[in-house]
């Protein structure tokens, strides 16, 4: 390439790490090619006193790095995978989805050590409606609030004690280097995660194929196949916006997967969950029986709820 390949990405520190992160990746795989970033401050960003799915779900974080590019602005885009529609507008393809990072969910509180040690009517903070859908099933007796902002503000919540403990993205913490914040990473057997959590994409235009062949160096194969599978399941459920739904795909021995599904009412009265084993090359599928075995348990009920709720 005969100039520098730029970068749209949100300005947020944790949309900036991600950023930087694939132009060291992509300069350490290209050398001599430059790239830069395009910083932005998106919708989604700037208004943090609503849930998301009041505002337009996810895909806030991606719309407007989209027009960045179709500007002319911007050559690629850096999203973390969680925040990524299950379908791209047309002309805008997925070019490389590298490796996955630590998929969990971290529990961070300045008083408790553990998830379980919180005391009755304790405050919990949350964005995240797959989270406090969970998390209520195992403590109903906690007060879930909405916490919305970039990690440096949600922990400045937590510091000035208007939460008890709060439930962010591991990735995102040890991204910045906030490790010891992390009082509990909570498994996949307690919080199952988001759909990709802990993966980066890079989004280009489709029929740029100069582009293709630069970013493609950095898609990770492992990471591609357990993405397919857990997108093909919240694909199913049409989960577009922020739903709570939790999906996990796990690559085994001898070319197998196993892909682990869950939908939950909002207050964690009843969870809905599934789960099935086959092989590697059939990910998509099997994302799909998952979603289908939580369609024919009535997920798609608990879904039109919590649409209906968010169009209020």
């Amino acid at each position: 390439m005969d100039r520098p390949l730029r970068i749209a990405t949100r300005k947020s520190p944790l949309a900036m790490w991600q950023a930087e992160f694939v132009k060291a990746e992509l300069e350490k795989a290209h050398p001599g090619l430059k790239v830069e970033l395009m910083p932005m401050s998106t919708k989604g960003d700037k208004i943090l006193d609503v849930p998301l799915a009041k505002i337009g779900g996810k895909g806030l974080f991606t719309k407007e790095l989209e027009d960045q590019m179709l500007a002319g602005e911007a050559d690629i885009a850096v999203h973390s995978m969680k925040d990524v529609p299950m379908v791209l507008p047309e002309g805008f393809a997925l070019g490389a989805i590298l490796e996955r990072h630590d998929p969990t969910d971290a529990f961070v509180s300045n008083h408790h050590k553990q998830f379980a040690d919180m005391p009755e009517g304790a405050i919990l903070g949350t964005s995240s409606l797959r989270r406090k859908a969970q998390l209520m099933a195992q403590r109903p007796d906690l007060d879930v609030r909405n916490l919305r902002g970039n990690v440096g503000t949600r922990l400045g919540k937590l510091d000035a004690g208007e939460f008890d403990g709060i439930v962010l993205a591991t990735s995102g913490l040890k991204r910045l280097e906030l490790n010891e914040r992390i009082a509990e990473e909570l498994s996949p057997d307690v919080c199952l995660p988001a759909v990709s959590q802990g993966t980066l994409g890079i989004e280009f235009f489709e029929k740029d194929n100069e582009v293709r062949q630069i970013i493609e160096v950095l898609n990770h194969r492992d990471t591609e196949i357990r993405t397919t599978a857990e997108r093909a399941m919240n694909h199913r459920l049409e989960g577009g916006c922020q739903v709570p739904i939790g999906v996990y795909a796990e690559l085994l021995p001898n070319e197998q997967i196993r892909v682990r599904g869950l939908v939950g009412e909002l207050d964690g009265s009843k969870i809905l969950r599934s789960e099935c084993t086959g092989p590697q090359i059939q990910a998509h599928k099997l994302g799909v029986v998952v979603a289908e075995d939580l369609l024919a348990q009535g997920a798609g009920k608990i879904l039109e709820a919590v649409y209906a709720e968010a169009d209020q």
